[in-house]
């Protein structure tokens, strides 16, 4: 993940700051707005569309209402007519002539009256068995073909209202939505089938002043009223958009009318009463709907867009202003890289660009005074090292041969030995050793063992010089370790800080400790005394010696010569550790890898 958002930022940074604010408005601004656009956009479309939907289904519900107000009137006719005594003896008397047939008739006049004070009826016709009454339109005798209608069979299997879109023989075969009931004579033994016809003009003119395609359907899927005069009759069979609509519950559903979006809200109509009901459909296409919607979306996206596309222009010529500022920045930069100290930055202003331009030329003159002063610095160093050389010169005609030296020091030793003074002979041959050892060391790492045999020499010339009262020392070496290659000369001081500062007042039992250990492949040197210790305060001025490139303070040039060494070959966390207390004696540790240089 690090390496992830690493590279991308790399990839960021090489990107240049134009395509950076033209990337930076795309990215904060452009794909924002855009994505908020078309989400309101939906939104809105959405709301618009759940509100048509919502009107559509109040108007529905409205249609259902006064449907049940159209045909409350032929229910409450048919009750009255259920229980009416002059309808009961009109329909079972036996009539012996034609005169008294029309005689009851002309005494009979609530179907005419029901169908001249109620709109809502537009025919009433009973059918009736007594074969001996006339057909009249009103009263009906029951024929064979009559008997074969499907209405005519469920009203005389279940009592109840039965709501039928059938044709009426009275008024041209036409179809009508008709409540049909039976009515049963138990005194006679006797029913009949009651037919009230309603009126389609009511219907009709209540469908038609919808605003969307609605109808109301039989549950034989017979369209009785509609908006579309061109249904009216169908069966919803015929219409492939409404096909499946017969057994679909109330609701709302989305299909296709016209080939184009649209939803279609059902809803069940069931009177009191009755043994089945209708059905009111209303159809709307979506996009009717929301084109209102869509227009004013498309005027809101349309001026989103010209403000973005104003936004960028405006965002490119910034962009292209400020990158020719910093491509002549850049330019002025570039000279100075190729040598020519006498440019000057002629970018104005007083944005970020315009101060690095000023400072910039400030830069350059701050350069210009250096390169002099680095120039008469130069001049005057030469004239030094000249001077130098000469004193060498000087000084090297009175210096004393290292070879001459070391022979000297040899024959020393061979008389001692002749004259069996081996102590003597002993400790001449250690300091040549040491001589000639210190004047052969260079950069080139050195064994562990080397160096510690430099170390035993220095320890026995120094316990020569102070006798064993004073002094004595243990080396405690880890064998294991004899082969590493160490820097030279990084213990050898250590000791002598030891022997000579260390125990400077100690009169007696002066004791030095050098420890070597390997463990998890690190090297840890320790070196100890028993001296005097050192105050709070010198450990403090110690310490911060270490660090000090400048420091030229006595013993501290040899610790600081070590720490300086060490931190610089292996790292911060290997320098010297000091650790003393008044009194107590005085500890250095140092801990350097095993593999030698961890940065190699």
């Amino acid at each position: 993940m690090v390496r992830r958002i690493s590279a991308l930022m790399q990839g960021i940074n090489n990107i240049r700051i134009k395509k950076k604010l033209i990337l930076s408005f795309i990215l904060v601004v452009f794909v924002p707005v855009l994505i908020v656009g078309i989400f309101l956009t939906v939104a809105f479309r959405q709301n618009v569309l759940d509100q048509a939907t919502q009107q559509i289904t109040n108007n529905v519900e409205r249609i259902k209402k006064q449907t049940l107000d159209i045909i409350r009137m032929p229910i409450e006719i048919s009750d009255k007519l259920l229980v009416d005594s002059r309808l009961t003896n009109i329909v079972n008397t036996q009539y012996n002539s034609t005169f008294e047939v029309v005689k009851a008739y002309r005494e009979f006049n609530d179907f005419r009256d029901y169908i001249k004070l109620y709109s809502e009826v537009y025919n009433i016709r009973f059918y009736t068995t007594n074969m001996t009454i006339l057909d009249n339109w009103e009263f009906l005798k029951v024929t064979p073909a009559i008997e074969a209608e499907d209405w005519y069979k469920d009203a005389m299997k279940q009592d109840g209202i039965h709501w039928s879109y059938i044709s009426d023989e009275t008024k041209g075969n036409r179809n009508y939505l008709s409540l049909v009931r039976k009515i049963s004579f138990p005194t006679y033994r006797t029913s009949g089938v009651l037919v009230i016809g309603l009126n389609p003009v009511e219907l009709n003119n209540m469908v038609s002043q919808e605003p969307f395609d609605t109808m109301i359907i039989d549950e034989s899927g017979y369209i009785i009223a509609a908006k579309n005069p061109n249904w009216v009759s169908k069966n919803i069979s015929e219409l492939d958009f409404a096909s499946k609509l017969t057994n679909k519950a109330e609701g709302t559903y989305e299909f296709k009318f016209e080939d184009k979006p649209s939803k279609i809200v059902v809803e069940d109509l069931h009177p009191d009463s009755s043994r089945n009901g209708l059905k009111i459909v209303s159809v709307f296409s979506i996009d009717s709907i929301v084109s209102g919607a869509n227009r004013i979306s498309l005027l809101g996206f349309g001026i989103i867009m010209l403000s973005l596309v104003i936004a960028f222009v405006l965002i490119y010529i910034f962009s292209v202003i400020l990158a020719k500022r910093m491509l002549l920045l850049n330019k002025d930069l570039n000279k100075v890289a190729m040598g020519d100290l006498n440019v000057i930055s002629h970018v104005t202003g007083n944005d970020e660009i315009g101060l690095l331009s000023k400072q910039f030329n400030n830069m350059v003159v701050s350069i210009r005074g250096l390169m002099d002063e680095v120039s008469e610095s130069h001049k005057q160093q030469a004239l030094l090292q000249l001077r130098q050389k000469e004193i060498k010169l000087k000084m090297m005609a009175s210096q004393i041969n290292p070879h001459f030296l070391f022979n000297a020091l040899e024959s020393i030793r061979m008389k001692a030995h002749i004259k069996g003074e081996t102590e003597i002979s002993s400790i001449v041959r250690m300091l040549g050793k040491m001589i000639r050892r210190n004047l052969e060391v260079g950069s080139r790492m050195v064994a562990l063992k080397d160096e510690l045999e430099m170390v035993r020499c220095y320890l026995e010339i120094q316990k020569f010089r102070y006798g064993n009262e004073r002094l004595t020392f243990s080396l405690d070496i880890d064998e294991a370790g004899q082969n590493i290659e160490i820097p030279p000369l990084i213990i050898q001081p250590l000791i002598e800080n030891a022997v000579v500062h260390g125990l400077e007042n100690v009169a007696e039992g002066g004791l030095v400790r050098l420890t070597t250990q390997i463990k998890d492949h690190m090297l840890r040197v320790e070196v100890a005394d028993n001296g005097v210790g050192i105050h709070e305060d010198k450990m403090k001025q110690i310490n911060e010696a270490l660090h000090d490139m400048e420091e030229e303070g006595e013993y501290r040039i040899g610790l600081r010569n070590v720490h300086q060494r060490i931190v610089m070959i292996y790292g911060e966390g290997c320098g010297l550790q000091i650790m003393s207390e008044p009194g107590a004696g005085t500890r250095i540790v140092f801990e350097i890898p095993t593999g030698g240089h961890p940065f190699a």
